[in-house]
């Protein structure tokens, strides 16, 4: 059969598949909806809770264009057009916040995946399964302390006197005496980073090793019957098998870059580092919720939506364009 023929026979059916009987679609989506109806049961009150809880709430956003006093009905709230946003953009204040929201979200995400996947992959590795699954339970225990009580472990592994930081530093002669982390700002970023990672590392490892589970063992079997070592089959099986995984995870948390944090930086910031350890969320606290200046507190909070949203979609065309996983 020749080319021309065939060519002539895909046209046919496409053209087939494009001339479907739309009432034929509508009763396959209901007959859909009926076999799925037990799920569409259990997610309505999943549904209901994230209208009431965050959809509801939008129409306060309306705050952000008025000079917003809580003793004045609605109606008679004076209109400020864009005047909080113009704020925001011109002062020196929210520009070192939103410095250090960026510089502690970046230094928490490649921290965050970079120690998630090694520890994955070392779990992988490990054949004796109670000491893998004591180092596993031993990794995520900190994600279910407070940030309260974690902040009080690190302080007091950071503190001058008796520190257990300063105590090791010393006994190896890397440093001649206590050094003051939590009172110089050039430390700051990097105590965080380090407390995400303890508290999380394990936690984010999980779906990981989820991952790794679904590789087919087949593809590590042909590995081995080419030669492949340990490491080798970590670089070309298990890696590219969690890829999609991994992708998906990085456009979510990109969604989440104004993101720093809040309790940490609040609980081990102080006046000697307010330059470094100030968030976007702290900035709402203090000049917006604190001081009664609801207006100023939705337009930050209005700015960390719209970039967030932004940036989700940015990372999921780009997803799309190189031909990886994607969300929509």
């Amino acid at each position: 059969m020749s080319d021309t023929v065939l060519d002539k026979q895909v046209k046919t059916q496409k053209t087939r598949k494009r001339k479907v009987d739309p009432e034929i679609g509508v009763s396959l989506s209901w007959k859909t909806l009926k076999m799925q109806k037990q799920l569409i049961f259990m997610s309505v009150p999943i549904a209901i809770y994230l209208i009431i809880f965050n959809y509801a709430p939008i129409w306060g956003w309306l705050m952000a264009f008025q000079n917003y006093r809580p003793a004045l009905p609605f109606g008679k709230q004076e209109w400020a057009g864009l005047q909080q946003f113009k704020f925001l953009f011109s002062d020196d204040t929210f520009m070192l916040v939103l410095r250090n929201t960026l510089a502690m979200s970046f230094i928490n995400l490649v921290l965050g995946f970079a120690t998630a996947i090694v520890l994955a992959l070392l779990l992988n590795e490990i054949r004796v399964k109670l000491f893998k699954r004591t180092v596993q339970t031993i990794s995520y225990l900190p994600h279910f302390l407070s940030w309260v009580i974690a902040a009080g472990i690190v302080a007091t592994s950071l503190s001058v006197d008796d520190g257990i930081v300063n105590v090791i530093l010393m006994k190896l002669h890397l440093i001649k005496e206590p050094i003051m982390w939590l009172s110089e700002g050039k430390y700051f970023w990097g105590i965080v980073g380090a407390s995400n990672v303890w508290k999380e590392v394990g936690w984010n490892t999980i779906i990981y090793l989820a991952a790794i589970t679904s590789i087919d063992p087949s593809l590590y079997e042909a590995a081995s019957m080419d030669g492949a070592k340990r490491f080798q089959k970590m670089r070309y099986v298990t890696l590219p098998g969690i890829k999609a995984t991994f992708v998906i995870l990085l456009i979510m948390n990109i969604g989440h870059i104004l993101d720093a944090g809040f309790e940490i930086q609040y609980l081990l910031g102080n006046g000697l580092v307010v330059d470094w350890s100030q968030t976007i969320d702290i900035f709402v606290l203090k000049y917006g919720i604190s001081m009664g200046n609801y207006s100023l507190a939705t337009a930050a909070g209005i700015f960390k939506t719209i970039v967030s949203v932004v940036l989700v979609f940015i990372a999921n065309y780009i997803a799309k364009r190189l031909g990886e996983e994607r969300l929509v």
